[in-house]
């Protein structure tokens, strides 16, 4: 079997799973965006992904990410950085994302609205930044996202700028940690935000190993890698 016929079986079977989980939860395929992680992988990968329907993807290293969406630039693709951005690379990440999932403390807040007002100065039909709040799920305050208890403040300052458009939550289920239960965290964290952006109505999370159980809970944006692009080949 070649790699593209790979590509593609691995994907309709993750297709699959999706329809099957929302059926288990009596919810719409059409809730569903799947956004494809492409980690390490070529942008070649990227162009077999599309040639198979694919139109989210989503990258975690600004580098990697920028240098990737430059090669592919001629396809109608919908970009999603999803790893944890440093406050350096706002502006930087502003020119290819659509997306970003790992909105997750003031300083990066500040550099994201610093950079979109300077860019909205020369596009003036530049919309504003949508987004997700990352959720912290564990106990390590090294871990990216925002703490559960700190959630309406930061959602208060998101809610003050007009630069943000905000989707709703993001987080990564603890490997420890039942992603039954962990979801039910998530879920109850969307329902907070909502109290103060009644429109965040979306939930980013679910991976590979256990988007089924995310579905069942709400999720709407699936973050999904290696079930589909196979094994990751080594950093570079």
């Amino acid at each position: 079997m070649t790699e593209r016929s790979l590509i593609g079986a691995r994907l309709n079977e993750v297709r699959t799973g999706i329809s099957q989980a929302c059926r288990s939860a009596g919810r719409a395929e059409t809730d569903i965006t799947l956004i494809v992680v492409t980690k390490f992988h070529p942008a070649s990968l990227v162009r077999e992904l599309y040639a198979h329907g694919v139109r989210d993807v989503g990258e975690n290293r600004h580098q990697e990410a920028s240098e990737k969406a430059a090669q592919v630039a001629d396809l109608d693709l919908r970009w999603h950085f999803i790893g944890q951005l440093q406050s350096n690379k706002a502006r930087a990440v502003l020119e290819y994302a659509d997306v970003i999932h790992s909105i997750d403390r003031p300083s990066l807040v500040m550099a994201l609205d610093r950079a979109w007002h300077e860019l909205s100065a020369t596009e003036s039909a530049r919309q504003p930044i949508p987004s997700f709040v990352q959720i912290n799920l564990t106990d390590d305050p090294n871990r990216g996202g925002v703490n559960e208890s700190e959630l309406t403040a930061f959602a208060e300052h998101l809610a003050s700028l007009s630069s943000f458009n905000v989707q709703g939550v993001m987080a990564v289920a603890p490997l420890d940690e039942n992603p039954n239960r962990a979801f039910e965290r998530v879920a109850a964290a969307s329902e907070l935000l909502r109290k103060t952006i009644p429109t965040a109505r979306f939930m980013s999370a679910g991976m590979s190993h256990d988007y089924a159980e995310a579905i069942a809970h709400g999720a709407t944006h699936l973050r999904i890698g290696s079930a589909i692009t196979g094994n990751r080949p080594p950093a570079g």
